[in-house]
C-alpha cells in the first residue's frame, strides 16, 4: 500500500480526523492498545468514519515497520464531494446519469466500474461509508487513472441518498435477475440513477424497493447472474447507444 494512502500514529491519526476527516476511509486501532485513543475513537465516531479493532499484525501489514502507536488510518486518494454541492451543479435538462454503489467490496470490480463509468460519461458515482470497497491503490489501477476523473459522492445512507435524487428529479434503476424487463427494452432517456448491487448478495431489498423500474438482462446455460463490473458496463454502454441516436 502506498504511503501517502496510510497515517500512523496517534497525534497524525487525531489531526487528520480534525482537520479533513472526509478523506479517512477507515480507522484501524490494535484490539490490545491501552489509553489515549479515546479523542480518536470520538471522532471516528462523531464523522461517521468504520473503526475496527484489529490484531497488531493488520496494522504492521498496513503501515509497515513503524511505530504506529496502535492506530492507523486508511485515506483515500480522491477527494470526495457532498452530495448537496454536487445537485447545486447538476442540470436535469441534460438527464445528468448516476451510479450508486450498494456495498461492492471487491475493489477489482470497483475500479473497473469507475472506469466504465468515466468513459461513459457518468456524470457521478456514489459510494456508502461503510462496507464498500475504498479508493485505494488497487482501485486506481484497475481504473487506470481514471478514478478522479467524475466526481464521487460519498454518503452515510445511500437510501437516504436516492430518495434524495428522486425528490428532485432523478429515475431510479436497478438490475435485478428476476425483474420482467429487459435492459433493451427500457428507456433511458431521463435523469436516471442507476444501482450496481453487491458481487455476492446483489442489491439489498430495501434499496430494490427505491426502484422506479427494475431490468434484466438475458441469461443462458444456467449462469445466474455476471459481474458486477460487467453488468454495470452493459447499462452504461446501453444509455450511451440510447443517447447517441437523439
Amino acid at each position: 500500500m502506498e504511503e501517502n494512502q496510510i497515517v500512523y500514529g496517534r497525534n497524525p491519526v487525531e489531526e487528520i480526523l480534525q482537520k479533513t476527516p472526509e478523506k479517512v476511509e477507515k480507522v484501524y486501532i490494535k484490539d490490545s492498545a491501552g489509553g489515549g485513543l479515546s479523542k480518536i475513537i470520538s471522532l471516528a465516531s462523531e464523522n461517521r468514519i468504520p473503526l475496527q479493532r484489529v490484531p497488531g499484525k493488520k496494522l504492521f501489514d498496513l503501515a509497515g515497520p513503524v511505530n504506529d502507536q496502535g492506530v492507523v488510518a486508511q485515506v483515500s486518494m480522491v477527494t470526495y464531494i457532498e452530495l448537496e454541492d454536487w445537485l447545486l451543479s447538476v442540470q436535469l435538462t441534460q438527464n445528468p446519469v448516476v451510479l450508486v454503489m450498494d456495498e461492492l467490496e471487491d475493489v477489482a470490480n470497483f475500479g473497473a466500474i469507475l472506469r466504465t463509468a468515466a468513459a461513459a460519461g457518468v456524470h457521478a458515482v456514489i459510494v456508502p461509508k461503510h462496507r464498500q470497497a475504498p479508493v485505494n491503490a488497487a482501485v486506481f489501477k484497475t481504473s487506470a487513472g481514471t478514478a478522479g476523473r467524475i466526481p464521487i459522492i460519498r454518503v452515510t445512507n445511500t437510501n437516504q441518498a436516492i430518495l434524495k435524487l428522486k425528490d428532485v428529479g432523478f429515475w431510479v434503476a436497478g438490475l435485478d435477475q428476476h425483474a420482467d424487463t429487459s435492459l433493451w427494452q427500457q428507456d433511458f432517456t431521463m435523469p436516471l440513477v442507476v444501482i450496481i448491487g453487491n458481487e455476492g448478495k446483489g442489491i439489498r431489498k430495501k434499496t430494490l424497493d427505491h426502484c422506479d423500474f427494475t431490468l434484466s438482462l438475458p441469461m443462458y446455460n444456467d449462469v445466474e447472474s455476471l459481474n458486477a463490473s460487467v453488468s454495470a458496463a452493459l447499462i452504461c454502454y446501453e444509455i450511451v447507444r440510447q443517447r447517441q441516436k437523439l
